[in-house]
């Protein structure tokens, strides 16, 4: 049987292209996201690669009730978990004190919780597996950036999470593994006024992923920081 993976937020951007690395060396991945068409297109494009199966299943991770509804539906497969990409996320521009009320509550939601609540979930069949989980942080988890207050916060507390974690399942045999890039060529940079070349591809980030799951049982790579070549932006 293939191995399992979970990505999320897996229909665009980074977790399409680690969903189709991941496919693509024949690991059945389940991906998740919000929207319902989103998932069905991206399904389509990924199982014309003819190799691991891909699922899907649609559910706001901001919200516990759905972390709920995709941990019961991935036990009910009855499947140990291989990889874990914790990689949903959202970015609401602002300055800490001009910022809409909320803005903080819902990038905490979306870029913490959610990974909590869904490897809280999942944990007992990602040890089965000895795993190997990766959070999908940001430099932001490094330093803070101007008008990106409560999304730097956020993912100050999701790197902060991740170590904890990889402290914490040592004894496990459970891999985690901190992902910081820098700008990334996805949609959220359309209408920016740059070339592609000047963002780091979604397929290095995926590659890089790859090559650290890959390692031999006895390593792990616990923090990746990737930026572009010419700096952030």
């Amino acid at each position: 049987m293939n191995k399992f993976a979970i990505v999320t937020g897996g229909s665009k951007g980074i977790g399409y292209a680690i969903a189709k690395k991941l496919i693509s060396e024949n690991i059945d991945v389940l991906i998740c996201s919000r929207t319902i068409a989103d998932l069905e297109e991206a399904a389509e494009e990924l199982s014309k690669l003819n190799a691991g199966k891909v699922l899907c299943f649609a559910a706001d991770l901001s919200h516990k009730s759905e972390v709920d509804a995709l941990v019961a539906h991935i036990l009910a497969k009855g499947r140990n978990v291989d990889l874990l990409v914790n990689n949903t996320g959202t970015f609401v521009q602002g300055s800490l004190m001009t910022e809409e009320d909320g803005a903080l509550e819902a990038q905490i939601n979306t870029n913490l919780y959610s990974a909590y609540w869904l490897t809280r979930g999942l944990i007992s069949v990602i040890k089965n597996a000895k795993g190997h989980i990766f959070n999908m942080c940001s430099i932001a988890s490094l330093q803070a950036y101007e008008a990106s207050g409560s999304y730097t916060i956020s993912k100050f507390a999701l790197l902060g999470f991740s170590k904890s974690l990889r402290a914490e399942l040592i004894k496990d045999q459970v891999k985690v593994t901190s992902i910081m890039p820098g700008a990334t060529y996805t949609s959220s940079w359309e209408g920016a006024g740059l070339p592609e070349s000047r963002f780091i591809s979604s397929a290095d980030i995926a590659d890089t992923l790859w090559a650290a799951y890959a390692l031999s049982a006895s390593a792990v790579v616990e923090d990746i920081v990737i930026r572009p070549l010419l700096g952030d932006i």
